[in-house]
């Protein structure tokens, strides 16, 4: 039988054709890819090539995935590879950009997470409604987040400034346009009420759209169930399957044999999809829902062209909000990375200025200058524990899938003891013991940091030392560290860092053949480094590997000594350079631009340390490793007669100016350690001090508060004592008035004259009484007498009279008052017996 397929044709009478059979290619074809893959590399300049040889890329990389918009990413890489056209002005902006963000990250750090923002979804949307066309949903809920984003950025970014007064002039240039943005919460809320988050458009967006949505739900819920009672009353319900859906029109799907007992019209048949019928009683439904469908599509439609509109008028503003923060997106990226890795905030110097102090142009902290370094010497790179980026990146890679890997394991243990599915406890304790074992090897193996101490007269370093040493990842730790502080990321070293400047970075690094000039390794570093002195100025940094290597030793070292004392002369502000050419140690000696370098070896282990001594010449090691490694003694010693004493006795002086070495760095060490110590000391005694005369004024302000406090009440009692007795006295005396007025009052009512002359008399009395009064007030009262004093407006009683001053001295209750005489009315004369 014969089968037909659209992909070819089968049959089970003709023989299976044979697999293809994968040719490898010829080696003519793998030799002319390399050669295209040389040729475009020697095309490279020698800045770009040097930045290749660096793997300057992974760095770009590594930086670019703290990030956390894609159009960040692709900007903070875009950012990082114009390192070679950054000023030194600019390179100072990006480290004032990084430690701001640095800052912002430790005091508003979940404000600084730009991964939520879909900026491609913004750029599409900014797009779409510039050239015309309708924005879609998801499109304009990106713009609200955005807007959103941006809205509470500039609340906790004010809300951070608030905790320390100096940070506003720290974060100027960097939060000072996301600030003065304008953020328009009517358009924000008007998409919130047109668009759902998940895009589609609400039913509350328009009554003509909530009306066709109920149009739309009810003639589908009318169609099933017209087409469950189709179902139902069939005849032969085992030939009817499902109902199904066919270019938006309800149809059910029958399978077998019989016909269907319900008129339709055939949509498509097939024996083994079976017959799609579409109910004559559903068409118009079928019909009406299309066009109800249409009608929903039109209104959203409508609602988003206007919502469009809206966001036409703010089209300039969202621009430039989502370039803002692509910006600090980018420099987030920057911080991000510098926190993560433990990076110190370098002083870039320009190298024109190195004799001058260069302080940090930031408005933290201050930077600690070098003049004062405890080894009282002026360097022109320091950069202590120095890390290369790519290495510690790998380890903490490695450390952290380590960790992951164990957490899974002991969660899957833990699931199935749950769930109670078998487990080899053994089998498995033993894996999670061996994924445990690897972390803690992983913690003990970190990658060892270089101190990196060049002195401001060096203008040449030779390392020397044995392969595998760490020479040439000492080079390119300088040279990436110089790329990372000139475009405005910390250095992974500790504190403090000094770098210079450089407006370049040359790097002759590796195997340099060249199959299409035909250029041995010899002749391709040749050329290499022939460029690099021909671009190099008094501001590069210049990293010569293995210099000299690959020829006739003899002719190799004079070659290389005669190009490091070219770079020194004339072609770089600092040029490092590896090699295993012993004359080139000399040159130390003879000129005092040069300085040499060793990587240590530890003959014990024959291993090497990674580990940089500084001012000490390399030394060989080849015949007391063979020596250990058990070559024969008569060889040995043959090798030491053939070298001869000369050369033992130097490798014997380089021994102990390596164990000199050593102990000054131990010394040097120690001192550094009991200085620290002297300085918390010291610190910790003036806090103390500090506390005493701070816990002395507050006592003394306390006391001085409570003296006023109690000063305060005793006016207070004293004056609501005194309140209380004048009242009292004004009681009293209104209540003998008031006696005295009532016995007058009956005096009168007793004597009351009965005839006209009577009354006359009486008249006559009255008036002789008021004369007699008038009299007394005038008169001298006499010690004892009561008298009415107006000002106190109460009685008192003479105790004293002074005739000569014309004064009276008189005593109210417990007061005793000197007053004149004119100042009191006699109102009761002491009777005399």
């Amino acid at each position: 039988m014969l089968r037909l397929s659209i992909t070819g044709l089968t049959s089970p009478l003709l023989p299976t054709p044979a697999p293809a059979v994968r040719l490898r290619p010829r080696p003519l074809i793998r030799l002319r890819l390399s050669a295209l893959a040389a040729g475009a590399a020697s095309s490279l300049s020698p800045s770009a090539r040097s930045l290749r040889l660096l793997e300057w890329g992974k760095v770009c990389e590594a930086v670019a995935s703290f990030a956390g918009t894609a159009h960040g990413r692709d900007a903070t890489k875009k950012q990082l590879w114009e390192v070679e056209d950054v000023s030194y002005e600019k390179s100072q902006r990006l480290l004032q950009e990084t430690e701001a963000a640095v800052w912002l990250l430790d005091n508003a750090g979940g404000a600084m997470d730009f991964s939520g923002l879909d900026t491609v979804a913004i750029e599409s949307a900014i797009h779409c409604v510039s050239g015309g066309a309708v924005i879609k949903g998801l499109e304009a809920v990106a713009v609200a987040s955005l807007m959103l984003f941006a809205e509470s950025l500039q609340v906790n970014i004010k809300a951070a400034m608030k905790l320390d007064e100096g940070s506003r002039s720290r974060l100027t240039t960097l939060t000072e346009t996301i600030l003065d943005a304008a953020i328009n919460r009517s358009l924000v809320k008007s998409i919130q009420d047109i668009v759902d988050d998940d895009g589609s458009v609400k039913d509350t967006a328009s009554p003509e759209l909530r009306r066709h949505r109920e149009r739309v739900q009810l003639l589908e819920s009318r169609l099933y169930q017209l087409m469950d009672k189709l179902m139902r009353s069939a005849d032969n319900e085992a030939s009817l399957s499902e109902v199904c859906i066919v270019n938006g029109r309800c149809c059910i799907r029958t399978t077998g044999d019989k016909s269907s007992t319900f008129d339709g019209l055939l949509l498509s048949s097939g024996s083994d999809a079976g017959n799609m019928i579409e109910p004559i009683a559903a068409v118009l439904l079928n019909d009406e829902l299309q066009e109800s469908r249409a009608l929903v599509a039109k209104a959203e439609l409508d609602v988003l062209s206007k919502l469009t509109d809206k966001i036409l008028l703010e089209l300039d503003s969202i621009q430039s909000l989502l370039q803002e923060t692509i910006r600090l997106d980018k420099v987030t990226a920057r911080a991000k990375y510098s926190i993560a890795y433990d990076g110190t905030f370098p002083d870039l110097y320009l190298p024109n200025f190195e004799n001058e102090t260069v302080t940090s142009a930031t408005s933290g902290s201050a930077k600690e200058t070098f003049s004062t370094h405890p080894t009282k010497k002026a360097w022109k790179l320091y950069m202590p524990n120095a890390y290369h980026p790519l290495l510690l990146q790998k380890y903490q890679e490695n450390l952290d899938s380590a960790k992951r890997d164990v957490a899974s394991a002991a969660a899957e243990i833990r699931r199935r003891r749950i769930y109670g599915q078998d487990i080899a406890e053994d089998q498995l304790a033993s894996v999670l013991d061996s994924m445990k074992l690897r972390v803690s090897q992983l913690e003990k193996d970190q990658p060892v940091p270089v101190d990196f101490m060049i002195a401001e007269e060096t203008t040449v370093l030779v390392i020397t030392g044995p392969n595998t040493g760490g020479k040439t990842i000492s080079l390119k730790t300088v040279g990436l560290a110089s790329l990372m502080a000139k475009i405005g990321l910390y250095i992974l070293a500790s504190e403090p860092v000094k770098i210079p400047w450089f407006n370049a970075v040359y790097a002759d690094i590796g195997d340099e053949q060249s199959l299409t000039q035909s250029l041995s390794t010899f002749s391709g570093h040749l050329k290499q480094i022939g460029a690099i002195r021909a671009e190099s100025t008094s501001e590069s940094l210049v990293l010569l590997d293995e210099v000299g290597a690959g020829t006739n030793p003899l002719e190799g070292a004079a070659l290389g000594m005669s190009l490091l004392e070219s770079f020194a002369e004339v072609g770089s502000f600092l040029t490092l350079a590896t090699t295993h050419h012993g004359e080139l140690k000399t040159l130390k000696y003879s000129n005092n631009s040069f300085e040499n370098a060793c990587v240590e070896f530890d003959e014990e282990n024959l291993k090497p340390t990674f580990k940089i001594l500084w001012g000490i010449p390399g030394r060989s090691n080849a015949i007391n490793i063979a020596e250990r490694l058990g070559l024969p003694s008569d060889i040995v010693e043959s090798s030491r007669r053939l070298l001869g004493t000369a050369g033992a006795e130097i490798n014997a002086l380089i021994m102990d100016m390596e164990r000199f070495k050593q102990d000054y760095q131990q010394d040097l060490q120690k001192a550094q350690h009991l200085l620290m110590q002297s300085k918390e000391l010291h610190n910790n005694l003036e806090l103390a001090q500090r506390k005493i005369l701070d816990h002395t004024s507050a006592q003394r302000k306390r006391k001085a508060r409570v003296i006023s406090e109690y000063a305060v009440m005793a006016r207070s009692i004293i004056r609501k004592k005194f309140q209380q007795f004048q009242e009292s006295a004004i009681a009293e005396r209104v209540k003998e008035e008031k006696a005295a007025d009532n016995a007058k009052s009956e005096r009168v009512k007793d004597h009351m004259p009965t005839s006209t002359a009577a009354m006359g008399k009486a008249h006559n009395t009255d008036t002789n009484l008021a004369t007699a009064a008038d009299d007394g007030k005038d008169g001298i009262p006499e010690v004892g007498d009561s008298v009415y004093v107006p000002k106190l407006k109460n009685q008192a009683t003479v105790v004293k009279i002074d005739s000569s001053k014309n004064e009276v001295q008189v005593q109210a209750g417990m007061m005793k008052l000197k007053l004149k005489l004119q100042d009191v009315k006699v109102q009761k004369r002491k009777v005399s017996r």
